[in-house]
Formats: C-alpha cells, sequence, structure tokens
C-alpha cells in the first residue's frame, strides 16, 4: 500500500473542494495590533488583522509583557518536564490560584491548552464514574467531542440551546443515573450565547452535573472577566468551567476549574495531564498579570462591546449578509468555500486586510463563511475600510440571498 500517494489525493481532493487551508505568514508588530507585517513573494508588507482571537489585545498590554520578560529572567525559559515530575512551578501555583478565585471555585488545574483540557477532563470524568451519560449540545466544540467519545460513556446529542429538547433527552434516564450537560456560554463561529440559567435548572432538576466550556467569554464578559457565567449571576450552580488563557486573556494554555475534589481527581487519572510538560513560567506570569489585570480593569471589554456593536451596525447598513447574535463573534456569510476563500483572498492581496475563510469541519458545509473580530484597538479608519472593501466585494460578486437566509434564520 502506497501511504503516499493516498494522501496526496486526500490533499489534492482538499484543492477541488476549495477547503484547502493556506496560511498566512504574518509578524505582529508589538504595540501596533492590529497592524502586522505580511510576508508575501514580492517581500513584506503592512496588513490589517480582523480574525485574531486576541480578543481584547492582551498579547500587547505591558503588564503582561512586562510579567514575561521577568519570569524568563528569575525561571529561565523551559518549565523542567511535566507536573508530576519537575514541572510544577510557583508560577502555575500562582496562576492556579488566581484562575479559581476568577470563577468563584476551590480549585483550578492548567493545560497545555483549552482543546487539551476539554479531552483529557470530559473522558476521565466519563471513566471514573461509570455509566455516566452525557448530554452534549449539537454544536459543541470538536475538543469536547473528542473528549466524550474518548470516554466511551454513553451520550445524547440535543438541539442547539434547546432546552426543551435537552430535557426530553433527561427524562429518559432515571435520576440516579450519573448525568453531565455539556455545553459552551458563547459558540465561537454563530455567536450565539447559550440559556446559562435554563441549563442549570435542568441539571438541578435531573440530578446531572453541569460542564460549561467558556474559552470564547473569559476576560470579556462579567464585571472581573469571568465569562458569560459570571455576567448572569450562575457562576456557583456551574459545576466545571473550562477556559482558555489564549483569546481574552492573551497568551497561551487552558484551564478547569472546579471542586478541589474533582481538580484532584483530573489531576491524578487525566493522561492528557499526567505525560504532559507543563506550560513555561514566562507564560504562567503572562497570563496570571493578564487575568490579574482584567479583573480589576473594565476598559478594554467596554471598549471591545463598543467596536463590536459599530462593526456590526456598519455591516448591516450597507446590507451585508452578516449573522445576528447577541456576542463579540461577528460572521459574515458567504456560503461556499471557493467563493469565500477567493474573498478573503482578494481583502489580503488587493486591500491589506487579513481575514481567514471558515469551511468545512470548522462549520457545516454550506456555511463557509468569514469571522471578524473586532478588537479594543481597532480605529474607526480600520473599520471603515474593511466595511468598504466588503461592499466593493460584494457589488462585484453577490452571495446568493438563499443562504444568507436560511443561515439569519438559524
Amino acid at each position: 500500500m502506497n501511504f503516499e500517494d493516498m494522501v496526496k489525493r486526500r490533499l489534492e481532493a482538499l484543492h477541488r473542494e476549495g477547503r484547502y487551508r493556506v496560511f498566512a505568514d504574518l509578524k505582529r508588530r508589538r504595540g501596533c495590533f492590529p497592524v502586522a507585517d505580511y510576508f508575501a513573494t514580492e517581500g513584506p508588507r503592512e496588513v490589517t488583522v480582523w480574525c485574531s482571537n486576541d480578543y481584547l489585545s492582551m498579547a500587547q498590554h505591558p503588564a503582561v509583557l512586562a510579567a514575561m520578560h521577568e519570569a524568563i529572567d528569575v525561571a529561565g525559559a523551559g518549565s523542567g518536564g511535566t507536573r508530576n515530575i519537575s514541572g510544577t512551578t510557583r508560577y502555575h501555583v500562582e496562576l492556579e490560584s488566581e484562575l479559581a478565585d476568577l470563577h468563584g471555585k476551590e480549585a483550578a488545574l492548567l493545560f497545555t491548552s483549552a482543546y487539551v483540557a476539554n479531552d483529557a477532563t470530559l473522558s476521565t470524568l466519563v471513566a471514573l464514574v461509570p455509566g455516566t451519560v452525557v448530554f452534549s449540545d449539537e454544536k459543541n466544540h470538536a475538543s469536547m467531542i473528542e473528549g466524550i467519545r474518548r470516554g466511551r460513556g454513553e451520550k445524547q446529542i440535543f438541539r442547539h440551546n434547546d432546552v426543551a429538547d435537552l430535557e426530553a433527552k433527561l427524562k429518559k434516564f432515571p435520576k440516579g443515573t450519573p448525568k453531565i450537560i455539556a455545553f459552551e456560554s458563547v459558540y465561537s463561529m454563530d455567536g450565539h450565547i447559550a440559556p446559562l440559567a435554563e441549563v442549570c435548572d435542568l441539571a438541578e432538576k435531573y440530578g446531572a452535573m453541569t460542564y460549561l466550556d467558556e474559552v470564547h467569554a473569559v476576560g470579556l464578559y462579567g464585571p472581573r472577566g469571568g465569562g458569560i457565567a459570571e455576567r448572569d449571576g450562575v457562576m456557583h450552580r456551574i459545576d466545571v468551567i473550562n477556559g482558555t488563557l489564549a483569546k481574552g486573556f492573551g497568551v497561551m494554555g487552558g484551564y478547569i476549574a472546579g471542586s478541589r475534589t474533582l481538580c484532584d481527581a483530573i489531576r491524578s487519572f487525566a493522561p492528557g495531564f499526567i505525560f504532559t510538560t507543563s506550560l513555561p513560567p514566562a507564560i504562567a506570569a503572562g497570563a496570571l498579570a493578564s487575568i490579574r489585570h482584567l479583573k480589576s480593569s473594565t476598559i478594554e471589554r467596554a471598549r471591545h462591546q463598543e467596536r463590536v456593536r459599530t462593526l456590526k451596525s456598519a455591516l448591516h447598513a450597507r446590507r451585508l449578509p452578516v449573522m445576528d447574535n447577541p456576542s463579540h463573534i461577528v460572521p459574515v456569510v458567504v456560503g461556499c468555500p471557493v467563493h469565500c476563500k477567493a474573498v478573503t483572498d482578494a481583502l489580503l492581496h488587493r486591500h491589506g486586510i487579513y481575514v481567514q475563510p471558515i469551511n468545512y469541519p470548522t462549520v457545516p458545509k454550506g456555511t463557509e463563511r468569514m469571522r471578524l473580530t473586532p478588537s479594543p484597538v481597532h480605529t474607526d479608519e480600520q473599520m471603515a475600510c474593511l466595511v468598504h472593501a466588503l461592499e466593493q466585494l460584494w457589488a462585484a460578486c453577490p452571495v446568493p440571498n438563499g443562504t444568507y437566509a436560511r443561515l439569519a434564520a438559524e
């Protein structure tokens, strides 16, 4: 069997479908975000980034940079190994304490990414409690789906944000059956926000554990940046919170927050934690500085929400196909992978605007889109340039009305 040829054919199929991903060679300029240098064949040129998950531009914040520099000077580069061998540092301990406080929990546990945290935690929880049934929102992230699958327990998939469908599925099982309701607060591709209080009501009624992914909400919502659960006053009703240090907090890594017993169990049994080298001290120090800053500063969150409202309003005013939602995500629907790639290529090469096309499997086929993420530091001028460029592109090649109408109604 010639694996090389077989793999090559699969890659060729991706190209034909218009789904082949091309990485843009970028170098961000410290202190100048969202401006970056794009390295094209003809040499570097300036572009404006409109698709970063560094939502609050905290990767550029002086306090974060200073903390990382100091940690390198004090502790060096690497962590020294896994947490179980030699990779626990004071920076990790302080960061976990800060995260537990942020979410009002007894404990927190660090991972190298929120993907690993979801995968390791969900699979371990199901394995530790035989007979557990997981109730999973149909639009949950791939990391949650993978964790649930690897746990090898029974799963029930409920319709997206549909509490009636969730209850109908919960009713099928005796109250004594171990249950986990796994869902997200902000769904990152559509921008939907889950009805947290209603899900918590059902969890209490049917004796289920709540597992909430707040990856696209931590830092951005709530009085101290604790996420949608903090904003909605239900943080104490959530059993396990998954979060990231790589988006709202601008650094890298993931975590869970919950009871001391639960975090200890994951620390003790999850291979994804046990056998992984821990975050470097500088990363932990930068995340710690970012969380502490955002706990007390509301400037970044307020400015971010204003920028989001302004961009959505401008896109609607020009009748561009932006999907309505209550969050900071600004999806602009295209509906075809080839067309989506063509639009983003034109934005980059003609207008100096960097946006990545979002295609299957990240979103369902036929729902391809651009995912715009305005930050507190995007200017009115940069926003006007983006909207004008999109208006020109849509005038030249408009998206079929049926595609947008169908998605807008979902």
